[in-house]
């Protein structure tokens, strides 16, 4: 039965503070496949040091820290809980949304870069494969935001539902597509960005390290919320799907004899 009331005070208000917000992700979602691939953007994650290496580094290293902190303690239930005294539920995630989107603009201004040359793939075929894999990266995670509903994960169906005065239903567990394979596909979109560089610096090398350390972190705190959200439907689904890296082949039976 669906829950519909009047339309809310502040809906529209909330709802233009939405739109505003996915389109500064938007912004940004563009912007960072320049910045990280080194096309067309004005700052970019690899050139030629500017900076001492360390105070560089200490640079970078603080950028970085920043957006986890900010990307990994705002999602969690006990902070949203909090938050949510202070701000209306209803634009919870799309402050979220629009404050990780600020720590990455953080990022791409003061971003320093520290030369140093780690590889450098020739141009060719091997360049452009790789440049394809970098780009299949974003056809990746963008894909995998509507596998599990891209509006409500860049807070637009939570203020149109505001908007429209109807209850909010948050997401149900269920594993469509890629997810039958592996449970973090989107993951696995980023750490392909990540990794496919066809230039590869020292300052990209740390990013690169850094953003797949923040990854395997975040996914343990990921799982632990599904767990506390799904109970037993999601601890069944952990147990027999892979984290990253898809099965090649079928997974023994229960009765089946195995050696770990």
């Amino acid at each position: 039965m669906n829950v519909t009331d009047s339309p809310r005070p502040g809906g529209t208000a909330a709802f233009l503070y939405g739109i505003a917000s996915y389109g500064v992700s938007l912004g940004v979602f563009l912007y960072s496949l320049g910045f990280i691939g080194g096309f067309f953007t004005p700052t970019r994650l690899d050139g030629p040091a500017e900076r001492p290496f360390l105070q560089a580094l200490a640079i970078d290293l603080g950028l970085l820290g920043l957006f986890a902190i900010q990307h990994s303690v705002m999602a969690r239930p006990a902070f949203k809980r909090w938050w949510t005294r202070f701000v209306p539920e209803a634009v919870e995630r799309s402050t979220y949304i629009l404050l990780s989107s600020l720590a990455l603009v953080a990022l791409f201004i003061f971003w320093e870069p520290m030369g140093g040359v780690i590889w450098d793939a020739p141009a060719g075929p091997v360049r452009t494969t790789i440049i394809a894999v970098y780009l299949f990266g974003w056809a990746l995670l963008l894909y995998t935001t509507f596998l599990i509903d891209h509006f409500d994960l860049f807070g637009l169906k939570q203020v149109w539902r505001r908007l429209k005065g109807s209850a909010y239903r948050a997401p149900q567990f269920y594993t469509p597509s890629l997810y039958k394979i592996v449970r973090h596909p989107l993951y696995i979109g980023w750490l392909t960005i990540f990794w496919a560089a066809p230039t590869m610096t020292a300052a990209h090398l740390v990013f690169a390290l850094g953003t797949t350390a923040y990854i395997l972190i975040a996914i343990q705190f990921e799982e632990r919320d599904l767990v506390d959200a799904f109970g037993d439907r999601y601890t069944s689904y952990r147990r027999a799907t892979p984290m990253l890296i898809p099965r090649l082949w079928p997974r023994k039976a229960a009765g089946d004899s195995a050696r770990v």
